[in-house]
């Protein structure tokens, strides 16, 4: 994946925000707060940051390609980094970007959630 389509998928997510920091890293945000980063990477290639489950930070911390993320991780937190990219890479990028966002998104206040209209449960 390309920071370009990196950055269309993390748009077509429910009211992100986009703001270039931290050194030029392209970060896409939720109500404020942090879900994914693309960048801190040494060289060329792409690397893609994003929050995780504590079992998926288990399983991706030992996985080809995927590595706990620097300056995330080492604090404790069950952030996680891909830096190598594959057309099934790509696939599972997708995924967890989804994940980042929803867990994200949980994260934030029931009022800030309902402001936003994430996470709403629809009674027919």
């Amino acid at each position: 994946m390309t920071y370009d389509e990196f950055n269309q998928f993390c748009s077509s997510l429910p009211v992100t925000t986009y703001i270039v920091q931290w050194g030029g890293s392209h970060v896409w945000k939720v109500g404020g707060k942090v879900f994914s980063i693309g960048g801190w990477t040494k060289g060329d290639q792409p690397a893609f940051t994003f929050k995780t489950s504590v079992q998926n930070f288990n399983f991706l911390s030992d996985h080809d390609g995927y590595k706990p993320a620097p300056y995330f991780a080492n604090r404790g937190m069950k952030w996680i980094q891909q830096f190598e990219t594959s057309i099934q890479k790509d696939e599972e990028l997708q995924y967890y970007l989804r994940e980042s966002h929803r867990i994200v998104s949980l994260g934030l206040t029931k009022v800030k959630q309902k402001e936003l209209g994430l996470n709403q449960v629809q009674i027919p």
